[in-house]
């Protein structure tokens, strides 16, 4: 791990737990986004943190290596008292082989967590809080002890022996090892982040499992947040990661029953401690309807869920409507990262179908592009194959409000989104949409309920991965104006009406002035004999 802190409004650095006055209302615990990586979910955050100024923030940014992350990319505001940044695969000071016994009945225990991930029943909450209270210390499985001992080896070799079905041990051992390591890490940050009210993660993960752990620790209010569904994207990761080797190379890079064991054991990994999150977190909010179900199915009460749905600051974006000509530029815009979930590739393909009916149409990608390099190669190279150098335009990272006003239509190809940012602050910039099926595109574009859907559709919904139906709509918004017009009239007026930052404010403020109204005279960190 390594620890980077900025020392908080009273002075004091992180780690040192000696602070008895909180040095900050929330703690947020944010997974490889804000501030290092720019997106909507960043976005997202430092708006809701300058939203809310009466409200102290602590910034708790966890990431995989360093090396991943160039320097902030949002500068703080006043009301962040503190910031941490941790890395879970670096570390400072690499631990030494060394010869130990380990305590077997601290791994006893963890065999018996594992037993009610397996059925997928409701963890004892004495189990989970004596698990992740002792983890990484004295009484429980040390970092060393999972490491180095006969008790860790003994217990690795058994569980391979009786459930792993086709890989090599070597293949199995170090799977466990890379899906363990972290675990020492968020249990460092758990015991040594100072004093704060109460925490909120912005996923599960690392970062949902974190805030289940500080909620064990120390008895304070856990909220979380998901834009994505976090288990999902994984598993669309997982399924075409290179890195894990399927024994059976023709069921490599799917989703189906017949993967790999140990992609498989990855994917049951990310599932199990999302139902950590979910056990611990309340409330557990999403972005709309749909996601909401769907983290009910994964395990999350349903008591405890409710939709807050984003929203934009409108006043920002009437510069850029005032700014637009009268003729509708034959421009596709894709603001987002140049990564593989958002399908840039279709995108390009549909540019190459579109310029052959409109040879004047172009495609812009603004968005960062340091995320995944050989993405962002492969998508330069395909347009260059394509004799699309006169059409496409990768642009890096732009100012919204300078592009949006020079575009005919917004176009999100994503495989997954939430509740896309972009998609609102196209509709209150005058610019209609075309977006796959997924996450809440459909009802954002032809509305949610029989009031909303009686605004029109603010442009199309096309199927993931089909660059002739992608292009079919744009030509069909592109050549018809009086439907450009009416799209463009029924995106304005819905952003309007039902996504003004100004109800998120409201909703969030109320969330946390309920949640810290509930924390305890003297929230101290769980005593565990």
């Amino acid at each position: 791990m390594n620890d980077i802190v900025r020392a908080n409004a009273a002075g004091t650095s992180a780690g040192t737990g000696s602070v008895a006055d909180p040095v900050a209302d929330i703690a947020l615990l944010l997974e490889g986004t804000y501030p290092y990586v720019r997106g909507g979910v960043s976005s997202w955050v430092h708006q809701i943190i300058t939203g809310l100024p009466e409200i102290k923030f602590a910034v708790i940014f966890i990431g995989g290596e360093r090396k991943m992350y160039g320097p902030a990319q949002y500068q703080f505001p006043p009301n962040v008292t503190h910031v941490e940044t941790h890395y879970l695969l670096n570390q400072d000071k690499p631990l030494k082989p060394n010869a130990r016994k380990g305590d077997r009945r601290a791994f006893s225990e963890m065999d018996e967590l594992h037993a009610h991930m397996r059925q997928s029943s409701t963890m004892p909450v004495e189990k989970m809080t004596k698990a992740f209270s002792r983890l990484g210390s004295a009484g429980g499985i040390s970092h060393e002890d999972f490491l180095y001992s006969e008790a860790s080896w003994d217990y690795i070799t058994r569980q391979y022996r009786e459930r792993c079905t086709e890989p090599s041990f070597v293949a199995y051992f170090w799977a466990i090892r890379a899906m363990h390591a972290p675990l020492f890490v968020l249990a460092d940050i758990a015991a040594g982040l100072p004093p704060v009210r109460a925490v909120h993660a912005i996923s599960t993960g690392y970062a949902g499992l974190l805030g289940a752990m500080i909620r064990l620790r120390r008895n304070i209010p856990f909220v979380l947040t998901e834009h994505g569904i976090y288990t999902k994207e994984r598993k669309i990761d997982l399924a075409q990661a290179t890195w894990i080797q399927d024994h059976n190379d023709d069921v490599c890079n799917t989703l189906h029953d017949e993967m790999g064991y140990i992609r498989g054991l990855w994917i049951r990994f990310y599932e199990q401690i999302g139902r950590m999150a979910y056990a611990q977190a309340s409330p557990i909010v999403s972005l709309y309807e749909g996601n909401r179900l769907r983290q009910i199915a994964d395990g999350a009460a349903a008591e405890k869920t409710l939709v807050i749905t984003n929203g934009i600051d409108l006043q920002r974006y009437r510069v850029a409507f005032e700014k637009r000509g009268e003729k509708i530029p034959p421009v596709l815009g894709l603001i987002g990262r140049v990564v593989p979930i958002k399908d840039i590739k279709t995108f390009i393909r549909t540019l190459r179908m579109l310029v052959n009916e409109r040879p004047d149409a172009e495609g812009w990608i603004a968005g960062p592009e340091d995320e995944d390099p050989s993405y962002v190669n492969e998508c330069k190279e395909l347009a260059a194959s394509l004799g699309l150098q006169d059409h496409v335009k990768f642009m890096g990272f732009q100012n919204v409000l300078e592009i949006l006003p020079q575009l005919g239509l917004m176009v999100l190809t994503s495989i997954s989104e939430a509740l896309p940012l972009v998609v609102l602050e196209a509709f209150a910039s005058g610019v209609p949409c075309i977006a796959t099926d997924v996450g809440s595109c459909r009802e954002l574009i032809e509305g949610n309920s029989e009031e909303d859907r009686a605004l029109g559709a603010a442009g199309s919904v096309v199927f993931i991965a089909d660059p002739e139906g992608t292009a079919k709509a744009a030509l069909e918004l592109l050549n018809d104006t009086a439907r450009w017009h009416a799209a463009q009239q029924a995106g304005f007026e819905r952003v309007k009406r039902y996504y003004d930052d100004k109800l998120m404010f409201s909703s969030y403020r109320n969330l946390y002035v309920k949640a810290l109204d509930s924390v305890p005279d003297a929230a101290k960190p769980v005593k565990v004999a």
